[in-house]
Order: structure tokens, then sequence, then C-alpha cells
């Protein structure tokens, strides 16, 4: 496997961490933990000088905290050194990816693949093949369909007239069903009275390039092929890959990367032809789909009800996350989510929990073996970085520093635990988990030192506003875990974790005349940053407690209400999904991946804390605008997409570098849909909790297949936002 540097996408950077043998190439240049940091940049904001990072000294002015003296996100702005022009990223917003990974097939919606930008058959972040041109009679038949047929299938239906003297009516039909496993099929139907005999010509080419060297634009020629068994072979230094045709292609011309068939088709007949796409070598290595195993950590979840989006929805978000399921080559019997496709089919720490604990409400097989993955990536002990799982930077945008993904994996870690142990997660497994996530919290404890807060990125950094949501979610949900099985601490994360609210209610709320907001971040000096964006959407994610109670947050309920009404106000809410930065705010870019694009991450987790505080209203907006964009996006949600004021007869304008499918956009779905019933779960005292939203947003909805305690269950809310339990494991109660 060769990984090569290259520009990066407008996705996170996340590299996988020392131990985790990444199966598929980031579109980014390489980093390790904490080191030399490169940091991903959008084409908006592209990479510094050698993709390095150096935080700037700090402005000599500060920000006062009231309105008049200094308005939002003008006074409250961190420059930071122009970013170095960088060329652009092959677009994916009209390309049909087909994903089972490792396995990748891209399309444009024409459906030949002409070795144009990313299309082509991938397999472990190497383009098998990237040209598979079909001709019939000598000509390209018209492309009159292009649709996803499922996460990991494309089909391609193509016309055309074997008779033109016979009228405008085309007579054959040329259909193309691509698979991400590396299979293509081609079909002709003679739709004339007669019988025909077609002359059949694929012509075939490959650079065998890594992923990265095609987002960085330096890929080489296409290579020499040869012929081999009934197909073409194409080698080089790195490894080599080969087509195999069925039925035997009657010629098979090396030089022209040609194959050839004479083909009978009765009349009103069909004749297939398929194709199979195969790395070849001594170093190819076999890697098997997660998809395509007996058994998956993933219930088949399903949603029916008044509003069909709403089923759309779910099953195209479980098919996505079956899609990205990989395996830990440390221990292949556990599985955990890539970040997305095509940049970032690997491991991302920070996403892979986020994105498992979205899903718990389909089991908690998914999140055991992410947990069980990253743990043998923590870093051990003595030191001041024992504990912390490694994560490389995160371009946060032009008003902040990068953050580094290390320390939100870090906090997330035993925040997954305790969780997945509420929805199901046996206690022997939570046993084995226990030390490690031991181990994360003393982590925390040690780096916050005697203060209320973390600096991210450590020592100097920020005080961030997310990084502290994720701190206090950590110390309450970590103690409660800790108590659980009467390991030591637990008293102590509690009192830190009651120290940082009385200081985050303080030191965080800028006032100003619509009532106040929480400052972004601090500064090193403590000075606030008061631009609004979606990272405060963390404050309102206090986490699961037991009997269906959430952790105290770090908002008093005077300061809750106050951002609930500015997150559904229209400088957050576009109409389709929450922004990442308010249109007032100096900076803002409705396409900047952290400056003003809309994150469906974000925006779920939005609806599902404003639900859960009582604020349906400002969640019913958010989530009726998702859902609208969802449709928009044949219900497969990427990870982000521009955050345009919607308008009457507009629609939700894509990314062009976002990935789709991504592991939290797909989960998102998850948690919006679940987030309608309210359903808290309590595995160690047999009981789950129903608190859903009384305004029933999407009318009645019934969702089936899903998992708690281990044994499948299903709810169902009425149209009177009452919620019922239709299936549940033996001896389960409903709690108050």
């Amino acid at each position: 496997m060769h990984q090569q540097p290259t520009r990066p996408s407008a996705a996170d950077d996340n590299r996988p961490p020392p131990g985790v043998r990444e199966p598929f190439p980031q579109a980014g240049p390489s980093t390790s933990a904490h080191e030399t940091v490169r940091v991903l940049r959008t084409p908006s904001n592209p990479p510094a000088a050698h993709g390095t990072i150096k935080a700037p000294a700090p402005p000599t002015s500060g920000l006062r905290r009231t309105a008049t003296a200094a308005p939002s996100g003008v006074s409250g702005r961190t420059p930071y050194p122009p970013p170095r022009p960088a060329p652009e990223l092959p677009p994916t917003h009209i390309a049909l990816i087909c994903v089972a990974l490792p396995g990748l097939a891209i399309s444009g919606e024409q459906g030949q693949l002409a070795g144009r930008g990313l299309e082509g058959f991938y397999r472990g972040g190497r383009r098998l093949l990237s040209r598979c041109q079909v001709r019939v009679a000598g000509r390209e038949p018209l492309v009159v369909q292009a649709r996803m047929m499922g996460a990991d299938r494309a089909r391609f239906v193509g016309t055309l007239r074997a008779s033109p003297a016979a009228g405008p009516d085309p007579d054959v039909v040329v259909e193309r069903t691509r698979s991400a496993d590396g299979t293509e099929r081609i079909t002709l139907l003679n739709a004339t009275p007669r019988p025909l005999r077609l002359p059949v010509e694929v012509a075939l080419g490959t650079d065998l390039a890594d992923l990265g060297a095609i987002a960085s634009g330096s890929t080489g020629p296409e290579l020499p092929a040869s012929v081999h068994d009934s197909g073409l072979r194409w080698s080089s230094a790195g490894g080599g890959a080969c087509v195999t045709a069925h039925p035997p292609p009657a010629d098979a011309l090396a030089s022209a990367g040609l194959l050839r068939w004479e083909l009978e088709l009765p009349p009103g007949g069909t004749a297939d032809v398929e194709l199979r796409v195969r790395p070849d070598g001594a170093r190819a290595t076999p890697l098997r789909s997660v998809r395509q195993a007996a058994t998956s950590p993933l219930a088949p979840a399903r949603a029916v009800g008044d509003d069909p989006r709403a089923a759309a929805l779910l099953l195209a978000a479980v098919d996505d996350l079956q899609a990205l399921l990989l395996r830990d080559p440390a221990d292949p019997s556990d599985t955990y989510l890539a970040a997305g496709a095509p940049w970032r089919c690997g491991m991302a720490p920070a996403e892979a929990l986020a994105a498992a604990r979205m899903a718990l409400p389909l089991g908690t097989r998914l999140a055991a073996g992410t947990l069980r993955t990253l743990a043998r990536t923590q870093l051990p002990g003595p030191g001041p970085r024992a504990g912390l799982i490694p994560g490389p930077r995160r371009d946060a945008g032009g008003l902040l520093p990068p953050a580094c993904t290390g320390t939100e994996a870090t906090l997330l870690f035993p925040v997954l635990l305790a969780e997945a142990r509420r929805w199901g997660l046996p206690e022997q497994e939570t046993r084995e988990l226990l030390p490690a996530a031991e181990r994360c919290l003393t982590w925390l404890r040690t780096t916050a030192g005697d203060g209320p807060y973390l600096a991210d990125p450590q020592p100097a950094g920020p005080i961030r506003c997310e990084t502290q949501a994720h701190s206090q979610r950590a110390a309450v949900l970590g103690a409660d875990l800790l108590d659980a099985y009467d390991r030591p601490g637990g008293p102590e994360l509690r009192q830190w974790a009651q120290a940082a609210r009385r200081a985050f209610r303080k030191d965080f709320w800028v006032e100003d005349r619509g009532g106040g907001r929480p400052a972004a971040a601090l500064a090193p000096d403590r000075r606030p940053l008061a631009h609004l964006g979606s990272t405060a959407v963390h404050l309102l994610d206090t986490g699961l407690l037991d009997a269906g109670g959430l952790a105290p947050g770090l908002l008093d309920k005077v300061q809750t209400e106050h951002l609930a009404r500015l997150l559904g106000g229209p400088a957050m809410d576009s109409g389709w999904g929450l922004r990442g930065l308010g249109t007032k705010e100096a900076g803002h870019n409705p396409f900047g991946h952290r400056g003003g694009a809309v994150r469906v991450q974000e925006t779920a987790l939005a609806v599902a804390g404003l639900a859960a505080a009582g604020y349906e209203k400002e969640a019913t907006g958010l989530l009726r605008g998702l859902l609208d964009a969802a449709e928009h996006f044949d219900h497969r949600l990427p990870e982000m997409f521009a955050g345009e004021q919607r308008s009457a007869g507009s629609a939700p304008l894509p990314h062009p570098a976002a990935c789709r499918p991504a592991a939290t956009a797909a989960a998102a779905a998850i948690l919006v849909l679940t987030s309608l019933a309210g359903i808290r779960p309590d595995a160690p005292a047999r009981t789950v909790t129903l608190r859903p939203m009384r305004s029933a947003p999407l009318g009645e909805i019934t969702l089936t297949g899903l998992r708690v305690v281990g044994a499948p269950f299903a709810v169902r809310v009425s149209r009177l936002g009452l919620a019922m339990v239709e299936d549940a494991a033996d001896g389960l109660q409903l709690g108050v």
C-alpha cells in the first residue's frame, strides 16, 4: 500500500493513529499525532507553507463583553496568516459513488469511465481500473438514466439504434450495473422483432494510481496492458490489476486495451457480459468487505409513518453505514466506521466514535468494535500524554487555530462506553474496556490540572467552547461509569465538573442586546471570542445517565433558552439545516466547511439537544429543513452542503468536495429520527424511558428493528405526540 501527500479535501484532516492500519489512503498530507502537524484546508482555505501550522501571537486588542463595544464576530476575530492557494480537488457532488469498503466505484453521470477525475474502480485506496468504455456496433450508447441502486451499486441505462433507417426510436437498450466490489454487468436488450448480431467493444485502461495522487493531480499515464486469461492485466512496481470477462472475449488486443465480442440477440432477447476487476500480483492484499459478511453489527432499522421521507432517510442511512464499515487488522472481528468516501476511507478516531454513538439505537456491537480498536492505539504512560487517543489536528476555519481531534476522541471514549452500557453493552465487554476509559479520564484531569478548563490544542491553545462541553460530559458520565464498577475517581470528577460549570457560566457568557451568547472560545489570555457558530450545539449534548436522565450541562436554564433562540434564528438556520457560522459573523462563507456550510452532524445534534431541552419549535424547524434537504440528495446526506438561505423554489447547493456517504451524516439521520421518540434506555436497570417530541413534527411514525438491551425494539409515536413501545426485550420495563 502506498500513500502519497495530496491536496486535502473539505473534510476534516484525520489520519489513522499509531497501530491502526489504514486500509485506504487519506486525501491529505501525512501526519502523526501532536508532532509536526499538517492541517486540512479547503480550496477556499488552502494549506499554509509546507502544510504546517504555527500559532500566531495573540492580537493586542481585546474583546469586550458587550455588543455595543464589540459587535459579534468582528472585534472577537483572531487574525491568522493567509493560507497558500491550492489547486481544485476533483469534484464529488455530481459523482455516483458506490461504496463497500475497501472497495469503491466512482462514476460520472454518463456511465462511461473515461479516466477523468476520480472515475474508476478502487480497492484499498488504489485505482485498479480508470477507463471502461463500451461501444456497440461502433457507437457509444446514449445514456438516458443514471442512478444509485443502493450504497454499493449504480445502474446506467443507455439506448441506441441498430438500424438508423428504421426511424427515431431506439431498438437496443444497454444496461450497466456497476458495483463497489469490482464487478460490472453489461446487458444488451434487443427491442426489435428480428434477431441481431451486435459487435461489442470494451476499452479498458488504468494508471494504478493511489487516491492521494489522484486528489493532488499527480497521476501518471496509463500503463501498458497484457493479455491475461479471459481479459487484461496491468502491472507496476507497487502492484497490479486484472480484468476478467465472462463470457471470454472473441478478441483481446493488449496494445489497444480492447476486448471484443460478437453477441447474438434473438427478438426481445438479452445478452450479458460481466467484467470482474481485481488486484493482481504477489503484493495484492485480500481485503474483504464487511458488507459481504453473514452478520452485521448494525440492526436493520426501518421507519413507516405519515411522512415517507423518514423511511427513505433511515433506509439510506443504514445502507451507507453498512458500506463504510471496516475491520481492524489487529482483530478482524472488531469493526468501525470509516469517516467517508471518497476522501476519508480510513480510521478517523473522533468521527468513528461520534458516529458509533449516534448509531447506538442500531445496537452496541459497532460501539464495542470501535472502542476496542481505539483502545489499542491509546498512548501508554508515564508522561503527560498517557491515556491520550492520538489524532491529528483539524482545521477550524479562519477565526480559530486548528483543533486536535485526539482531544475530542479521548473525551468521547468514556462517553461512548458509558452510553453503550445504557443501551445494552454486555457487562463483560464493558469491564474489559473500563481500564482504557479510566486512562482517558485520568488524562483529562491531569491535563486540565487545577483549572476548570481544557485548552485545545495543549498546552497553550484557545479554550474552545465545544472542548469544554466534551470535557463536562466525559467527567459526569465517566464518574457515573466508575461508580457503577466501584472504581475510584468518581467524586473527584464530579467536583471538577461542578467547578467547571460555575466558571463556564461566568467566563463564557458574552452579554449583548439580545440576551447574550456563549463565546466560541477564550483566548489564552481569557479574552472571549464571541462569534456564533454551530460548535455551540455541543453545549446541548450532555449525555445519558441512569433512569433516562440527562447529565447536567454547562449552561443554566436562561442561557440555554438564549442559545435555543439563536440556533433557531435566521442567522444560523438556513432553512436546510444549521450553518457552521452565523451570517452576521466576519468571514462567513456559505461554502466554508467551518465557516458557514451546513454540517449535518451538528444539525442533528441541535435537533436532538433542542428537543431534549424542550425547545421543540426550534428543533422542528431544523428537522424539517434537514429532511427537505435530504430529498434533494436522494436521501443520501453528504457530510455538509452550502449554507445558502432557502427561498421559494430553491434547492440546497452541494459542496463540491464533501464526502458522500459520510459516517457522521448517516449516523446523524439515526439520531434525528430516534429523537422523535426520545428513547433513553437503562439496560442495567432493565428500563427504557420515552421522551417523545409532543408536537409530533412528522405526524405518526413507527421505528422498528432498533436494538435495546440486545433485543429488537420498536416504538410508535402518534400524531398526538404519545410514544408507545410495540416490541421490546422480555422483562424490559417502561421507565417514568
